[in-house]
């Protein structure tokens, strides 16, 4: 699959010259924020990681290219484009064979990232253990558990179990650490009610942290709040998830569709309360990742 990387040249050159780069996923784009939205937010998360005083280096894959640090038309292809596939890492080797065209979700964008040998990747929030014992577990917690490439989100999306999903994370090694916070944020809302495994309060502490835990072989979750200005109440989402999810049964999506079903009927129960929340985090999360950058190469 390396065969088919296809890093641009400005991204290459950042990364030959020690400079900072911060990988950006393309899923939320394809599957996540509705058209034409995903394409400003896309350009001012581009725009958040340049201005801190990083290289952005959003990730696709292209007619079975992997693509990192996507430019202007293709940035514009990826997000008007309606036949684009949901892409993970199982994907990945189909995609480069059949030459695909995809938004890259968590887990085929670290794999990406590493192979383009960059270490911090900001996203909104990671997959992770579905509701109700079905037994669908994210590739995204598998690939945290393998790739030593450190992810900035809100913790993992708000529609998941979260206790089971941090439960399986601790089970396999992967520090879930708290951006200037003791609690596991719940993606659209600021806090909850479960215990990070580790604190830090400024990207130098998060370099080191990411320096020594790449040793380990396995990846790290650095968790940020969503901005309080737009975070949604927890009892807000709990309620427009219920209704969601009773809807997503009796339609019978299930799979990888059931989290883009579920995302954007809580921007339609809750008013767009969720979706601004879900930009605002994703603007602050790549400004987070884009100083944690800084600090690497410093």
């Amino acid at each position: 699959m390396l065969d088919s990387l296809d890093v641009r040249l400005a991204i290459q050159q950042a990364l030959e010259r020690g400079r900072p780069v911060v990988a950006l996923e393309s899923t939320v784009l394809t599957h996540g924020i509705p058209r034409p939205t995903n394409l400003d937010i896309a350009r001012e998360v581009e725009d958040q990681v340049r201005q801190a005083g990083a290289s952005p280096a959003t990730i696709a894959v292209l007619d079975g290219r992997f693509v990192v640090g996507l430019e202007g038309e293709e940035l514009e292809q990826v997000c008007r484009r309606p036949d684009m596939r949901k892409l993970n890492r199982r994907d990945l080797a189909p995609a480069a064979a059949l030459r695909w065209s995809g938004g890259t979700t968590v887990s085929a964008t670290m794999l990406v990232a590493k192979a383009a040998g960059i270490r911090i990747f900001a996203t909104g929030g990671i997959g992770g253990v579905h509701r109700g014992g079905t037994g669908d577990v994210s590739s995204d917690l598998t690939e945290l558990a393998r790739t030593p490439v450190a992810v900035v989100c809100s913790g993992a999306k708000a529609i998941l179990d979260l206790p089971r999903t941090l439960e399986w994370l601790e089970t396999a090694g992967v520090p879930v650490v708290g951006w200037k916070t003791d609690t596991f944020p719940e993606f659209f809302s600021v806090g909850s009610q479960f215990s990070v495994s580790a604190r830090v309060d400024s990207a130098a502490e998060a370099a080191r942290l990411i320096d020594a835990q790449e040793e380990t072989g396995c990846g790290m979750l650095l968790c940020v709040p969503c901005p309080r200005e737009e975070a949604v109440p927890s009892e807000t989402v709990a309620g427009a998830l219920e209704t969601a999810q009773r809807q997503a049964s009796a339609a019978a999506i299930t799979g990888k569709e059931l989290s883009p079903f579920l995302l954007a009927r809580l921007v339609e129960l809750t008013g767009g309360a969720t979706l601004r929340a879900n930009l605002a985090l994703l603007r602050n999360n790549a400004a987070v990742a884009a100083e944690i950058a800084i600090a690497l190469v410093s």
